[in-house]
């Protein structure tokens, strides 16, 4: 492990000791909730998208929920990455997307923690878009 791989550890551990965006949202323009049942992790997300424009895209996240610090971290540093995209950007992403925002290899027991805030915001995406059930919960399992 060298001096990156530190820096991305002590980046991990600031964003769960001091998440960005935490709490709720008034009045978001969708809200969902995942969870992931083997570890107990639970998120929350809120979404105001932006109405103005062709696109529709994304003004303001907050996260909530309980979990560990890879789930809790991995929400809070998308919280701020999705800010100022469009929701056809949050769609297209994937785990790799998401892991490397982390910065650190991620065994394959966590990268469901760490990818649990990132399929709870595109579930929430396509329900809002009518695209999927509007009763499912998001599980990583």
């Amino acid at each position: 492990m060298g001096l990156g791989s530190d820096m991305y550890r002590q980046q991990i551990l600031d964003h769960y000791k001091n998440p960005r965006n935490y709490g709720q949202l008034e009045d978001p323009t969708f809200t969902h909730v995942g969870e992931n049942p083997m570890c107990g992790d639970e998120i929350r997300m809120d979404v105001v998208l932006d109405d103005e424009g062709d696109e529709e895209r994304i003004e303001r996240v907050a996260f909530s929920g309980d979990g560990c610090a890879i789930s809790q971290a991995s929400a809070s540093m998308l919280s701020k990455e999705l800010q100022g995209k469009t929701v056809d950007e949050l769609l297209e992403m994937d785990r790799d997307d998401v892991t490397d925002m982390l910065g650190v290899d991620i065994s394959p027991m966590r990268v469901k923690c760490a990818v649990l805030a990132e399929k709870v915001a595109q579930d929430g995406a396509e329900i809002y878009r009518g695209e999927l059930e509007v009763d499912k919960t998001t599980t990583e399992d």
